[in-house]
C-alpha cells in the first residue's frame, strides 16, 4: 500500500516572491532558474517599465534589479518604486561593475551575480531581515 502526503486544506506553502528585472534575456533565465531551484516564486521583468507594472499588480518580498538596462539608472529607478510601495518589499541590484558612482549608503545591496552561493545566501538573509522587520513593526504597533 502507497501512503499519500496531503497538506492540510489552507495549510499550502507558499513561496517567498521575487521580482528579477534584468534587460538580458540570458541573465535573466539563468537567475531566475537559480532562484527558482532555490525555492524562491520569480516573476521577472525586462525593463524598468514592466518591473514597475508588475510591482503595482503583486507585493513581492524582494525586488532584484539590474543597475543598466534601458538607461544608466533604470536599476535605480525600479527600486525607488519598489520602496515606494505600502508593503516595503526588501531590495537589492544586480551588477557586475564594482564600486559604481551610485553604491552609497542610501542605496540599495549590490549583488553580483556569477557568484552563485553567494546571490542565494544574500537573497535569503534580505528576505528575513524583511520579514524581522515587519515582526518588529507589528509587536510594536501591538504595544502601542
Amino acid at each position: 500500500m502507497q501512503a499519500t502526503l496531503r497538506k492540510p486544506p489552507g495549510k499550502e506553502l507558499e513561496l517567498a516572491r521575487v521580482l528579477l528585472v534584468d534587460d538580458n534575456l540570458t541573465s535573466r533565465l539563468t537567475l531566475k532558474a537559480v532562484l527558482e531551484a532555490g525555492g524562491y516564486f520569480v516573476d521577472s521583468a525586462a525593463s524598468a517599465a514592466e518591473a514597475v507594472g508588475k510591482l503595482d499588480e503583486r507585493q513581492y518580498e524582494l525586488v532584484l534589479s539590474d543597475l543598466r538596462m534601458e538607461s544608466p539608472q533604470a536599476g535605480l529607478k525600479v527600486i525607488a518604486h519598489a520602496r515606494l510601495m505600502e508593503y516595503k518589499p526588501a531590495t537589492a541590484i544586480l551588477t557586475t561593475y564594482r564600486n559604481t558612482p551610485e553604491s552609497d549608503q542610501r542605496q540599495p545591496v549590490l549583488i553580483e551575480p556569477q557568484d552563485l552561493p553567494s546571490l542565494l545566501s544574500k537573497v535569503a538573509d534580505l528576505i528575513s531581515q524583511r520579514a524581522a522587520r515587519i515582526v518588529h513593526r507589528q509587536l510594536r504597533q501591538a504595544c502601542s
